[in-house]
């Protein structure tokens, strides 16, 4: 067999791609949701958690890019080498927050409000069974979901940049400023009255959340960056059946391997940096400013109330079309993240079902598998929501809180990894380490706080 040998990374421009599925995890929920709705009620003094906590996701999501690009196996391979319990933790954690229909209900109620002549109940039903479609029928799962984000975040940014530029004044981005370093009207950090439980989840949404952000492993396979180069793709279900070994291999240690890696490793780190953290955290920003100029002070603490009266705001100051568009924008972001998070979930828990019943083979048929979970959530959440659990922030706020349990594992999870599982030249170094046990930590304080009530 011809020895490995890695391909040099392209020009940045041409790196860009996987991060934007990320970011379209994130659009839908801290971005639009969370973070506005404690900005119109608390001001702008919480930016701070957003900061932090989009940062540390950076920090973990290219701690899985280090392990893709050095190992033709997605990341969920490495810690099942770790331990065979892992994966049962990976399913469980992945369904339980992942199966609540919080995004597609949230959708469901501003098409409602848009066209009340149909029900809520017919949109979030029907919302789901679309994304069940477009995940299970596009010829290539990566270029579908690439291309649909793409378009959602360029119009969404486009739409909010306006809006923030015509609603906004010089008083709003200086509290904004504060509140990156934690200033907010009269106090540090927290305000009186916050709900430890809606910063928590707002903090666990500052980007992905949850096991989402393990996800980045297969953008990095499907662009074929690193090692990734070697590994299968997932098709949509027409496609034909391809079986692939579950179990990768890394690439000899030559000197010409070793600095293309770094290479690839510096590529992914910005492009990863430029769409996930500096558009992530300028989309919370830039929607907490207008949240904060629009309906500060107001009566906005139940539901999505805060949303509707934002659009009120905006269509009686820039005009009824404006303020219907702001709703059209947010229900087809939040939509974007209900797709993202139907097909990042779906993987994941496909991949760790295989990693339990097929590790001793070394095969499956990703595509197979993948479709199937796709319409066993789709129905999970159908069920849900028939059961009456359908107002969404709190089903948001509650997959959140869940979520940020399961990426406090992985913080820890990946500091193990990538000491042990790779070459001595991709290894973690210090700094990162650091971070990752820091991500441990505040992440456990936080969900002790919310839990205990301290």
């Amino acid at each position: 067999m011809k020895p490995i040998t890695l391909s040099k990374p392209p020009v940045v421009w041409k790196t860009l791609g996987p991060s934007f599925i990320l970011l379209g995890l994130a659009l839908g929920s801290g971005e639009l949701i969370l973070w506005p709705f404690l900005t119109a009620n608390w001001g702008l003094g919480l930016l701070w958690g957003a900061l932090l906590g989009i940062t540390l996701q950076f920090f973990l999501n290219t701690e899985v890019i280090r392990y893709s690009l050095s190992w033709s196996e997605s990341v969920f391979v490495g810690f099942r080498k770790l331990s065979p319990i892992l994966p049962v933790w990976f399913i469980l954690s992945t369904v339980i927050p992942w199966s609540l229909p919080g995004f597609s209900s949230a959708t469901a109620e501003i098409m409602h409000s848009l066209f009340p002549a149909v029900s809520a109940k017919i949109f979030a039903i029907g919302l789901l069974l679309l994304v069940g479609f477009l995940l299970s029928f596009g010829k290539s799962l990566y270029k579908t979901m690439v291309r649909f984000q793409t378009i959602i975040i360029v119009v969404s940014l486009a739409t909010i940049v306006y809006l923030v530029a015509r609603l906004s004044d010089g008083a709003a981005w200086s509290q904004a400023a504060l509140g990156l370093v934690g200033h907010g009207d009269g106090w540090w950090f927290f305000p009186a009255g916050v709900k430890a439980s809606a910063f928590l989840a707002a903090f666990a949404y500052a980007g992905a959340g949850g096991n989402l952000n393990l996800a980045q492993t297969y953008y990095i396979r499907e662009k074929g960056f690193g090692m990734g180069a070697f590994a299968s793709k997932i098709t949509g279900l027409l496609s034909k059946s391809q079986s692939s070994k579950i179990r990768g291999s890394t690439f000899p240690q030559t000197a010409g391997n070793i600095q293309r890696w770094k290479h690839w490793w510096h590529f992914t780190n910005l492009e990863h940096a430029l769409i996930f953290w500096f558009l992530g955290l300028a989309t919370i920003i830039l929607l907490a400013i207008l949240s904060y100029s629009t309906v500060f002070g107001q009566e906005v603490s139940s539901g999505l109330s805060f949303l509707h009266a934002e659009s009120a705001v905006i269509g009686s100051q820039l005009g009824s079309g404006l303020g219907v568009l702001f709703l059209v924008i947010a229900a087809f972001m939040l939509f974007s993240t209900q797709l993202g998070v139907l097909e990042s979930s779906s993987r994941i828990i496909s991949e760790n079902i295989s990693l339990m019943t097929n590790w001793r083979k070394n095969a499956t048929d990703p595509t197979r598998g993948f479709a199937a979970l796709v319409w066993f959530q789709i129905a999970v959440g159908i069920i849900v929501y028939l059961s009456g659990m359908t107002e969404p922030r709190a089903l948001i706020t509650l997959s959140a809180i869940l979520n940020a349990a399961a990426m406090m594992v992985s913080f820890g999870l990946l500091f193990f990894l990538n000491r042990r599982s790779l070459q001595p030249a991709q290894r973690i170094g210090n700094f990162r380490k650091f971070v990752l046990l820091f991500g441990v930590v505040f992440f456990l304080i936080l969900l002790a706080v919310t839990v205990f009530g301290w």
